[in-house]
């Protein structure tokens, strides 16, 4: 038996049925958690703030890729002035 890092709750897992890397999901408070040792296992919660950093890191790419084209849209509007 193995309990939730985040609530404690008991999780019941086959101890040697589980892999390191694996993902289990706490019955009680339904945070993800990894499998970070087998032998004891040991659970390490996945944190939402990591789903959040790589969602801003997304959207900062897409405002990069807005202005080079509006650049590209000044230039040619540059040259229709001519």
């Amino acid at each position: 038996m193995i309990r939730c890092p985040e609530c404690s709750a008991e999780i019941d897992v086959d101890e040697d049925e589980i892999e390191e890397g694996e993902i289990l999901s706490c019955p009680e408070c339904e945070s993800e958690l990894e499998v970070s040792q087998t032998h004891p296992v040991h659970l390490n919660l996945i944190s939402d703030d990591l789903d959040e950093e790589e969602e801003d890191e997304e959207s900062d790419k897409e405002i990069g890729e807005n202005g080079d084209l509006t650049e590209e849209e000044d230039e040619e509007e540059e040259g229709d002035e001519e």
